[in-house]
């Protein structure tokens, strides 16, 4: 099933450059960590639901690459950047062998 997205071509070419190059760095840093991780945590400082998915990773011994994006005042873009690429609208982001999992909840649903 896949999600709605605005088709490429009702999007003009200046919007397409700008929407394309949004935190590109950002968006490819966290593509390159899912790619040479098998588990992959994308968050920030401060959320307590991200120290939940931590801590429940830890507690299972799992190894995980952690990304962090600034807090709720800081590093914004960044985050709005990567939600946009992923389609998660919250934090944590949870990556297990390059596909998305979800957030803490779906995290835990997993080790049930």
């Amino acid at each position: 099933m896949s999600r709605l997205l605005l088709a490429e071509e009702n999007i003009q070419e200046p919007a397409q450059k700008s929407i394309n190059s949004f935190y590109s760095d950002t968006v490819n840093e966290v593509i390159g960590a899912i790619s040479k991780n098998r588990i992959v945590v994308v968050g920030m400082s401060v959320n307590p639901v991200v120290k939940k998915a931590k801590k429940l990773l830890d507690k299972e011994e799992l190894d995980y690459k952690y990304l962090e994006y600034g807090s709720y005042l800081s590093g914004w873009h960044k985050r709005l950047a990567i939600k946009l690429w992923s389609g998660w609208p919250t934090y944590p982001q949870v990556f297990i062998e390059g596909k998305l999992v979800g957030g803490y909840s779906e995290l835990k649903e997993l080790f049930k």
